[in-house]
């Protein structure tokens, strides 16, 4: 990546100092006041992304409710009938989903901000941005999603009967750590990917992988203490679980696998970005 320096000898009061570019090395900073002032980039490859995603189908954002309700639906007949999974007292389908939920989130984020650079490597070659507006808006796309399939949820839940606790209050802070979460792993796997192509295959299978190792067709209370906290290590243990404990007033107690997952979450965004701008320089040059 190139960083912009006012060349020596600019002339003082100019409406724009000449500009030199020059790589840059070691560690650098990541420039978060320059990810603000590009902002406007942020909000139109959002709603870029988002129409061309739904462009030319018969469903359209249809889709955001149908993939996590049909795996509901599957969920349900293998695990709630025929395995008996247990479900913290709540009706199957209702757990179920109030996962799927943020779970397609997080899954959608991660996805769409790893192959965010290799998708846009004619942008990232001609035009300069902070290339972690690539990724962030990758991450926010799938916040749009996230609505109607919330709604759907909502829905359910009135249809079995359950309403949210007071602990509802909570939900933006555990949305806010899914977003987190996937914007971390995001970060780490559109660097590699800049480098490595492998990740566009890896990431359908670290998707798959990872639904089962979080409580979504189980819940977190079949492990012990303290197992069930350790378990937060995986971030979207936590928010599943949070999710459940807020709005379905399941049994378990999410308190301390949120604090967990969310340490996990901060050190890998912080991380992940560290990571992704020390890649930053080499990015064009390998697109």
């Amino acid at each position: 990546m190139n960083d912009f320096r006012a060349a020596p000898g600019a002339v003082a009061g100019a409406a724009r100092p000449p500009l030199v570019l020059a790589p840059s090395r070691g560690w650098v900073p990541l420039r978060l006041r320059e990810l603000w002032e590009y902002r406007g980039i942020v909000w139109f490859l959002v709603w870029r992304d988002w129409k061309v995603r739904y462009k030319q189908t018969a469903l359209g954002a249809g889709w955001a409710v149908i993939q996590p309700f049909t795996t509901m639906v599957v969920f349900s007949v293998v695990f709630g009938r025929l395995a008996g999974i247990p479900s913290d007292g709540v009706p199957y389908p209702v757990f179920a989903y109030a996962a799927l939920v943020p779970w397609a989130l997080f899954a959608d984020g991660f996805s769409q901000a790893a192959t965010s650079l290799v998708a846009n490597g004619n942008l990232v070659r001609k035009v300069y941005f902070p290339r972690l507006v690539l990724p962030l808006a990758g991450v926010l796309t799938s916040l749009i999603d996230f609505a109607p399939a919330f709604a759907v949820l909502l829905a359910m839940m009135l249809f079995y009967g359950i309403a949210p606790t007071t602990g509802a209050v909570w939900l933006p802070a555990l949305l806010l750590l899914a977003l987190v979460s996937a914007l971390g792993v995001g970060l780490w796997l559109a660097a590699i990917a800049v480098r490595f192509r492998d990740v566009r295959h890896a990431v359908p299978f670290l998707r798959q992988l990872w639904l089962f190792a979080t409580p979504i067709a189980y819940p977190a209370s079949l492990l012990d203490e303290p197992w069930r906290t350790i378990y937060g290590l995986n971030p979207m243990a936590g928010v599943v679980e949070g999710f459940r404990r807020t709005l379905l007033g399941t049994e378990t107690a999410a308190g301390p696998m949120v604090l967990v997952s969310g340490g996990v979450a901060v050190v890998l965004l912080v991380s992940g970005a560290y990571f992704f701008r020390r890649t930053e320089r080499q990015m064009a040059d390998l697109l």
